[in-house]
């Protein structure tokens, strides 16, 4: 019993980040209810396949740590952008190609680590909480293009659940606060009924039970933008994870070998691959569960492996599902604001520790952060160059990332034709 009620408490820590990302992938593509359905079921599912592939430890894959993995928003920007230039079948065509890059190169990423140092992960956070923040915007008013946009019922509504996200936080703690965007979304919702604005169809119509279909959105598209950009979200990912690694292994007091490292990029690898399959999303280790560990003192494997199984179990409900595709644009919009600034609030926290270590870091900071919030509310800056470029240069996030990563090689890895010179005196010196 002990382990159910702890196995429950962190799949409600998690459930909101993880349907977060569906749910705004899907209505900002113009999916149905139905579609809506099918694509919250099957990531709940996936969370709990990916998060026992890294539970359960063998010879080739599994980190074998108390991780627990959902979808990374690292990948909403970016799967918005591929969806709306070629397609939704293009999305899941560069997550297949991004899963076999991160299983191939699974045994050296420790190596290439060095290209993702705090500076560079802690930017490519803060830029992609920036960026997300117009979407949340949108829906605040009850989304882009809806007749009713900043109405007064929607206003109140996205305020109404923004604040009562901020009164949890203050006014409780421990796991209540741990779950505080959940609550405030369903406090939302209860609201919205009363006024009648929540329509129930889609629950009172989905199944109890249906089967997963792989492919479900059709064959999959492969375009060279797209899977570049996907590469980088998986490469960004994997750094994101390997931090929760790291974390855990100091709370579990279990030493981390590379071969430990390499089995867990592989088993996120397999993950995403399978996600490409069955429609989907690139996953990564959720950091609030480790919050929650650290709260409740309980670090065990075989509680997150009965997480993992409850949210399997959950995938193949689809009225369960369909209850979160009648979240009201607005409620979802407050509830995103929050959710998007605490990953701003995350990234400006890895900032702090290095970006006053010199000024070239502060430099790359500058430059990435101004490109990828420049280029979020002036996306035709680039119209002009050819149309396989643009998705790489017409997303915030991608451009962000991809400044603060070429500016740390120019910063960091090469050497300045001074410095060169004074090491080779002082060798010759020596």
């Amino acid at each position: 019993m002990k382990t159910t009620t702890l196995a429950v408490q962190h799949l409600l820590a998690m459930y909101a980040g993880a349907i977060l990302v569906p749910l705004i992938v899907g209505e900002a593509l113009g999916l149905s209810s139905e579609q809506l359905t099918y694509l919250v079921a099957v990531d709940i599912l996936m969370c709990g396949v990916a998060t026992i592939l890294q539970v359960v430890r063998n010879r080739f894959f599994g980190i074998g740590l108390p991780v627990v993995l959902g979808c990374t928003f690292t990948a909403v920007g970016p799967m918005i952008a591929i969806g709306g230039q070629y397609g939704v079948n293009a999305i899941y065509g560069s997550i297949l190609v991004s899963g076999l890059f991160v299983f191939a190169i699974s045994r050296y990423f420790g190596k290439l680590v060095r290209f993702f140092p705090p500076i560079v992960t802690g930017t490519v956070v803060t830029v992609i909480g920036i960026t997300l923040v117009p979407v949340a915007i949108y829906n605040m008013g009850g989304g882009q293009g809806a007749s009713d946009f900043g109405s007064t019922i929607n206003l109140s509504l996205s305020f109404g659940t923004l604040l009562f996200i901020v009164l949890m936080y203050r006014f409780t703690q421990g796991f209540i606060r741990s779950i505080a965007i959940l609550v405030g979304i369903a406090a939302g919702t209860l609201s919205a009924s009363f006024m009648g604005l929540v329509d129930v169809t889609a629950v009172t119509e989905a199944s109890y039970f249906h089967m997963i279909q792989p492919l479900y959105f059709g064959p999959p598209s492969f375009h060279w933008p797209a899977i570049l950009t996907m590469i980088l979200v998986a490469m960004v990912s994997l750094v994101e994870s390997t931090g929760v690694y790291f974390a855990l292994s100091d709370m579990t007091e279990e030493k981390l070998e590379q071969k430990d490292l390499s089995n867990g990029y592989r088993a996120e690898g397999i993950a995403i691959l399978l996600g490409g399959v069955l429609n989907a999303f690139p996953y990564t280790a959720f950091s609030q569960n480790v919050g929650l560990m650290h709260m409740t003192g309980v670090k065990s494997r075989k509680v997150i492996l009965v997480m993992g199984g409850m949210l399997i179990t959950l995938g193949f409900i689809p009225k369960i599902a369909a209850l979160t595709t009648i979240i009201p644009t607005p409620v979802l919009g407050g509830a995103m604001i929050a959710m998007f600034g605490m990953v701003i609030s995350q990234g400006i926290k890895m900032l702090s520790g290095v970006i006053t270590e010199s000024v070239e870091n502060s430099m790359i900071a500058a430059c990435s952060i101004g490109m990828g919030l420049g280029v979020t509310v002036v996306p035709e800056l680039f119209a002009r160059l050819p149309q396989g470029l643009q998705i790489l240069t017409s997303n915030g996030i991608v451009a962000g990332s991809i400044t603060a990563i070429g500016l740390h090689i120019l910063f960091h890895m090469i050497p300045a034709p001074a410095k060169k010179k004074a090491a080779v005196l002082w060798q010759k010196g020596a």
